[in-house]
C-alpha cells in the first residue's frame, strides 16, 4: 500500500475514533491560545490548563499581560516546566504585540515566529486553530506516530511535517493534528504500547499480511 492510500485509511480510522476533536488547551481567543500553546512546551495540556485560568483572569489581553512584571507571571505559572524562561517570553511577547501590532496577534508564520518563545510548532497551532489557515503542527508525539505508522521516515519534526503534508489533504491538516494527539494518548502510547489493542496498528499489521 502506498503512503497516500495508507494515509487515507488511517484518516478514516481517526475520524471514526475522534470525529470532532476539541482543542485540548483552554483558551478564548488567538492571544490566550498563543500563550497556552507556548506554555505547553515540555508540559502536559492538563498542567497548562491548571495555571491558565488564574493567569488569564489576571491578564486576559496583551495590554494587561504587558503591564505585569516577570515575577508575577513566574508565580502564576511556577508549576509548569521552564517557568522562568516562559514567564520572560510571555511578558516580552505581550509588550511586542502591544508596540508592534496594536495588541493583535499576527496571522503569518514569519511574524509569529519572530515573537519570543514562539517556535514553528506553536505558530502552526495558532495559524490553523485560531486563524483557520493551512498548517500541520507536528510535535514529538505526532513525529513518533508518523514513524510508527510508516507515514514518514523524517529524522525530525520538520521533515515529518513535510511528509504528512504530502499525504493528507490540506483541508484536513488542522483536524488531523488534533485527532493524532488524542489517538496517540488513547491507543498508541509511547510506552507500554499494545499493538493488538490499537485500531491503526492492528489495521496496518493485517494489511501487511
Amino acid at each position: 500500500m502506498d503512503k497516500k492510500r495508507k494515509a487515507a485509511a488511517i484518516a478514516k480510522i481517526l475520524n471514526r475514533c475522534f470525529p470532532d476533536p476539541e482543542i485540548p488547551l483552554k483558551h478564548s481567543d488567538p492571544f490566550t491560545l498563543l500563550i497556552a500553546t507556548l506554555l505547553s512546551a515540555q508540559a502536559t495540556d492538563a498542567a497548562v490548563n491548571k495555571v491558565t485560568p488564574r493567569l488569564f483572569q489576571r491578564a486576559p489581553t496583551p495590554f494587561k499581560m504587558a503591564e505585569l512584571e516577570e515575577a508575577e507571571v513566574r508565580e502564576l505559572i511556577r508549576t509548569i516546566g521552564l517557568f522562568n524562561t516562559k514567564a520572560k517570553a510571555i511578558v516580552k511577547l505581550s509588550r511586542m504585540l502591544v508596540d508592534g501590532w496594536g495588541g493583535e496577534v499576527p496571522s503569518t508564520f514569519e511574524e509569529l515566529e519572530s515573537l519570543p518563545g514562539v517556535g514553528h510548532k506553536t505558530a502552526s497551532v495558532v495559524m490553523c486553530q485560531a486563524f483557520h489557515k493551512p498548517a500541520f503542527p507536528v510535535d514529538t508525539h505526532i513525529h513518533r506516530l508518523a514513524k510508527r505508522w510508516g507515514l514518514s521516515r523524517g529524522k525530525d519534526v520538520k521533515e515529518t511535517e513535510v511528509d504528512l503534508k504530502a499525504v493528507f489533504p490540506k483541508s484536513k491538516w488542522a483536524k488531523l493534528h488534533l485527532q493524532m494527539i488524542y489517538f496517540g494518548r488513547t491507543f498508541c502510547k509511547a510506552r507500554n504500547h499494545l499493538a493488538e489493542e490499537c485500531p491503526i496498528c492492528t489495521f496496518l499489521k493485517s494489511d501487511s499480511n
